[in-house]
């Protein structure tokens, strides 16, 4: 026990020198290296940082770095497929430009996601602060409870902006199954909080203070204890929730086609590219009723051309769905008002019918800054005109819509819509059931693509749903409410597969009560500190 103790020792970030510094990057990059192959990590890679705030009297430079570190450790390493956007010379951007564009995403991601463990440490270290200053004493289990709630609060609040993607809860997916079944009662806040909570409780079992060896010991081993009964305790609710019955009702059965085209972005855009798309999932398509498809559907902007209403009826595609009488959901861009070319456009998934008509849409409500749309347009876009041939920015889909097909109300997502719990439970909550993404993910490279599969799984936990995820370059597959994958694609391959989904009903308490633990805990963190 004695040499399990010190080894926690080694993880004390208030050491002088380097050992302070080293300790918060490795913590970083262990937490960057816990989504999809490596989840064991996360549940230790947090204890340096919560390190920092059992010490609020250093210095606010010391701390501030600290939590830079930490989090561009983190937040760099699990974004650093963004790099693998370079070149995008087939934009007519010159290598250089190219090269500023991606190096300035990537860095402003990075601080943007950091952003999340500096202001968590700011926070806690103000109130670490004024409880010294009232002279109380903050006991371990009330700090655990504060930061857990404070971490909760600081990511609910980023997971409202136009950017997130790096969620501590997406540390545990796809693989952490029976701990990822806790997004099922709070959403993915439930897994985060769990995740800190732990942390929280391993810190606190490190030796601190001025106690004496043998009682920073038995001090020590009792967070320790706490921290694996935690982790025990969730994981065997996971499991209970795990073991359910699915008990899909066999008439609720759907057949979905998918079609992976893999074509690259730089070639589809050009009008032999086009071209080619049109013929590969005119081809997929076909494929798929015959292999018993009742609807098909295909990746983000599968055919990267606005949608004309007034000439649909000439559409190859359009035609063969009339022929074959099984509807297409086809990823493409579209005016707001599909019948005024006027009005501005929408990255969407339409839904075409044997009668000829579209009957029913999804607009993407989470746009990519700099790709459709640009901030603050109404400022800088004379100027980016000057320098480009930007064309106006795309406009978001409402969270309100819904996509209505002759198999009832789906839960839909585009590309990055997928990092955002609430979109699709608001859709849930208003009858959808299933849930159907498309994505484009190329140029980026397989380590994205699972990333990107691992935020799709977390939203079919969280909602009960079946989901089927459809991309153009991979990883495409069909995941079942707990989590599963019936089947995934290989990455940067053309692929077709028909899976057999179920439509759903049930609610689970996170569709119905949204996220109430983050409320929950700031409650009881606030009635802890008033009392203490």
């Amino acid at each position: 026990m004695d040499s399990l103790f010190r080894l926690f020792q080694g993880w004390l970030p208030l050491l002088q020198g380097w050992r302070w510094a080293l300790s918060l990057l490795v913590g970083g990059l262990l937490m960057a290296l816990a989504p999809v192959n490596a989840w064991p990590l996360a549940w230790v890679a947090l204890v340096p940082l919560w390190q920092v705030v059992h010490s609020p009297q250093q210095k606010g430079r010391r701390i501030a770095t600290s939590a830079l570190l930490w989090g561009v450790a983190y937040h760099g390493v699990a974004l650093s497929w963004f790099t693998k956007l370079h070149p995008i010379t087939w934009l007519g951007i010159p290598w250089l430009g190219s090269l500023m564009i991606m190096l300035f995403g990537w860095v402003f991601l990075t601080l943007w996601g950091t952003g999340i463990a500096v202001s968590w440490t700011g926070v806690m270290v103000v109130i670490g602060r004024w409880q010294l200053r009232q002279h109380r004493a903050f006991s371990g289990g009330a700090r655990v409870l504060v930061g857990t709630a404070v971490w909760c609060a600081v990511e609910w609040l980023w997971s409202t902006s136009p950017l997130h993607w790096t969620s501590l809860s997406f540390t545990q997916s796809p693989h952490n199954l029976l701990g990822l079944q806790l997004g099922q009662l709070s959403g993915p806040i439930t897994v985060t909080a769990a995740v800190v909570a732990v942390n929280g409780l391993l810190a606190e079992g490190l030796p601190a203070g001025q106690r004496t060896r043998e009682e920073s010991a038995r001090e020590g081993w009792r967070y320790v204890a706490g921290a694996l009964a935690l982790f025990i305790g969730l994981h065997a609710l996971g499991l209970g929730l795990y073991s359910r019955a699915l008990n899909d009702d066999p008439t609720e059965r759907l057949a979905v086609g998918l079609v992976q085209g893999n074509i690259p972005t730089g070639e589809k855009l050009t009008a032999a590219g086009t071209r080619q798309s049109r013929q590969i999932y005119l081809e997929g398509y076909e494929s798929l009723v015959a292999a018993g498809a009742e609807l098909v559907i295909t990746p983000e902007g599968a055919i990267p051309r606005t949608w004309n209403a007034f000439l649909q009826d000439r559409d190859l595609l359009q035609r063969a769905v009339v022929k074959n009488g099984v509807p297409l959901l086809l990823g493409t861009f579209a005016h707001d008002d599909i019948a005024d070319s006027t009005s501005p456009l929408t990255q969407s998934l339409l839904l075409l019918m044997p009668d000829g008509t579209v009957f029913g849409r999804y607009n993407k409500v989470k746009l990519v800054p700099l790709g459709e749309y640009l901030p603050f347009e109404p400022i800088v876009g004379e100027l980016v005109q000057r320098f480009s041939d930007y064309g106006g920015s795309m406009i978001p889909g409402a969270f309100t819509q819904q996509l209505k097909t002759p198999f009832g109300v789906i839960a839909a997502g585009i590309c990055y819509d997928s990092a955002f719990a609430e979109a699709f439970r608001q859709q849930v909550a208003r009858g959808a059931a299933a849930i159907f993404t498309a994505s484009n993910n190329d140029p980026y490279p397989p380590m994205m693509m699972m990333q990107h599969h691992g935020q799709d799984v977390m939203r079919a936990i969280e909602t009960n749903r079946w989901a089927v995820r459809v991309t153009n370059t991979g990883i495409s597959g069909v995941v079942d409410p707990k989590g599963r994958a019936h089947w995934l694609s290989g990455p940067n391959e053309y692929a077709t597969h028909v899976g057999q989904i179920y439509r759903r009903h049930t609610e689970t308490p996170y569709v119905r009560f949204g996220d109430w633990l983050t409320p929950l805990l700031l409650t009881v963190s606030l009635v802890s500190l008033l009392r203490l």
